[in-house]
């Protein structure tokens, strides 16, 4: 799965990054052979903007999950299930603390540093 997420960073993450883009990969496994790969970025400072991938089986690469995302305004899309929460509530409040600071060199890197860990 490493070696499938980094062909993925290395082939499509352009399409959903930015040079400059400040941001987090959740890898989350559903069950015992599907999973996301959701790329969430920071934009606009406050604002985090998301594109979601699957993998499903024994499909050779992870693929656009944009049949979930209706075309249509004003519809419901999906974004985070519970368990991601934990997650993005820790990336929430690292990337206030960012916002909060000066902004420089030091500010980056530990908000770099600052990473998850544990149970949701």
């Amino acid at each position: 799965m490493a070696s499938l997420c980094a062909d993925w960073f290395a082939e499509q993450a352009s399409a959903a990054v930015a040079p400059g883009d400040c941001g987090f990969v959740i890898l989350h496994r559903c069950g015992a052979d599907f999973y996301f790969l959701l790329v969430s970025v920071w934009r606009g400072s406050n604002e985090l903007w998301e594109a979601v991938w699957y993998r499903h089986g024994d499909m050779p690469a992870f693929a656009a999950f944009d049949p979930a995302y209706p075309p249509e305004a004003g519809v419901a899309r999906p974004t985070f299930c519970v368990w991601e929460l934990g997650i993005v509530a820790h990336e929430s409040a690292a990337w206030g603390r960012y916002l909060a600071s000066p902004r420089d060199d030091a500010a980056r890197s530990r908000w770099v540093d600052d990473v998850f860990e544990g149970a949701v």
